[in-house]
């Protein structure tokens, strides 16, 4: 009898629901649902809408039920860094706030008077950014210190939607270590951390691996979506997922996850928590069966989707209203085409600004930018989309080079999967920008990693190497020389 497993990956703009099951030893995908991602503004924040989620989650739980492929588990991974707090009886505390909102400025700085950067990151390995959780807990902390003395659990989003399915809390390794809280060498909650920062230890219980059995799903949700699952956890943070799917032939391949935000990196058995590697804000965030992600983050197509949005007059998010708004629909294509129309255009930013993170303009902030900078300010549509691929392939060029210095490896090969490796024209600029042959695919890395750990949970395959192996036979992986 078949076996399908069930991956709801949800990423910044979207969820999808992709069924998966072993056929002649290949691996074969379906996506059975899929909806937006949205934030919206509450009470002067910028939050998930998570009841838009979870009505998305209980749609895609449906049409399995209807289609009669009843997944034997089911898997949920998201986004890093967010969470939600929870009563005594479990019910949500306050909005799940967004890591765009503004909350976290300037609270880095008062951590730092509690804990230097220098032993913060030499503790837990990861990178520094004003939205790790890290920052949101102590901008609580600042704001509403009464809700975190109610609180009584943390789970990060994904923990939160098990919960939901399940009414089992489990806090999944993967995840929490993007909140800078998780010693990186210990692998669990680095205690005298929180003690230091004042936080309340009874948030942090034991962690979870992925391939944990959550538990079934509550009687109430089964007679919603018609059938009985089993929830697992696969490596809930989308990129550990991500990285678990990259087919490299061998170690001298450098992993992009391409969505929202470009996870640029590699796989290390142990965590490097030197001063260089601090200076050059890489981070070592924890992986399943304990591979550490080494990677950097860059702000990724979230530049390419805000400026879509901005030209088809689109909210990302509620009260940032488009003012280059011309009528026109404009498609990924019809702004690819644009670009290779500007192709002299030479301007680029640092991608990584801080101004391109939630900017009421992302095209504003680009020109506003080059011109601060002395370069000429993009005008055309194409010079905009120029200027962002010319400066992402930049950033992907920079960070292989850092990446080679700080492991003494050099790299021959830039493998990328995730929705970004259909960008055919980032590919072949990128190939051109690093020097490096380029190998794009499976595009729905993160849902084939959360079925790998699934599926390997489940006895159908024996370990990572083989389900590698599968995945190289399975999907095409397009090959662009530089």
């Amino acid at each position: 009898m078949q076996q399908y497993y069930l991956a709801i990956d949800i990423g910044a703009s979207s969820g999808r629901h992709i069924l998966g099951h072993l056929q002649d030893e290949k691996m074969v995908l379906e996506e059975i649902g899929r909806f937006d991602n949205r934030q919206v503004m509450k009470n002067g924040h910028i939050c998930w809408d998570m009841d838009h989620i979870w009505e998305g989650i209980l749609e895609g739980l449906k049409n399995c039920g209807k289609s009669g492929k009843i997944p034997v588990t089911i898997g949920i991974d998201t986004w890093g860094v967010d969470y939600v707090l929870l009563d005594r009886d479990g019910q949500m505390l306050s909005d799940a706030v967004a890591y765009r909102d503004s909350r976290t400025d300037g609270i880095a700085q008062e951590v730092e008077n509690l804990i230097s950067s220098e032993e913060l990151y030499e503790r837990t390995g990861i990178q520094k950014i004003n939205f790790n959780t890290i920052y949101q807990l102590m901008a609580l902390k600042k704001e509403h210190p009464e809700v975190l003395e109610e609180a009584q659990s943390l789970l990060m989003i994904p923990d939160y939607l098990n919960y939901l399915l399940t009414g089992v809390m489990k806090q999944e390794y993967t995840n929490a270590t993007t909140t800078g809280l998780v010693g990186a060498r210990e692998k669990t909650w680095d205690m005298d951390l929180i003690r230091t920062l004042g936080l309340p230890e009874r948030l942090f219980t034991e962690l979870s691996m992925p391939g944990t059995v959550v538990g079934l799903l509550k009687p109430e949700i089964c007679s919603q979506v018609g059938f009985n699952s089993t929830v697992i956890l696969p490596a809930t943070h989308d990129t550990g997922s991500a990285f678990l799917a990259v087919p490299a032939k061998d170690d001298k391949a450098v992993y992009l996850s391409s969505g929202t935000w470009s996870l640029l990196g590699v796989e290390n058995e142990d965590p490097v928590t030197s001063e260089a590697s601090r200076e050059q804000n890489f981070s070592n965030e924890g992986g399943a069966w304990y591979r550490f992600r080494y990677l950097k983050n860059i702000m990724g197509l979230w530049m390419i989707q805000s400026i879509r949005r901005e030209l088809n007059g689109v909210e990302y998010v509620e009260g940032h209203r488009s003012r280059h708004a011309d009528g026109r629909k404009w498609s990924f294509p019809d702004l690819i085409e644009e670009a290779k129309k500007a192709e002299g255009f030479s301007s680029v930013v640092d991608a990584n600004d801080k101004s391109f993170l939630v900017p009421d303009s992302m095209i504003d902030a680009i020109r506003a930018y080059c011109e601060k900078t002395g370069q000429a300010s993009p005008q055309s549509v194409g010079e905009i989309m120029q200027c962002v691929y010319g400066s992402l392939a930049i950033c992907y060029r920079d960070s292989i080079h850092a990446l080679e210095k700080l492991t003494g490896k050099t790299f021959t090969s830039l493998n990328i999967v995730g929705g970004g490796c259909q960008d055919n024209y980032l590919n072949k600029v990128t190939a051109k920008m690093t020097g490096l042959p380029v190998y794009a695919g499976p595009v729905e890395g993160t849902a084939i990693g959360n079925l790998l750990v699934q599926m390997i949970a489940g006895g159908e395959l024996k370990d990572l190497q083989k389900a590698r192996e599968v995945i190289r036979t399975s999907f095409d992986v397009r090959e662009i020389t530089p």
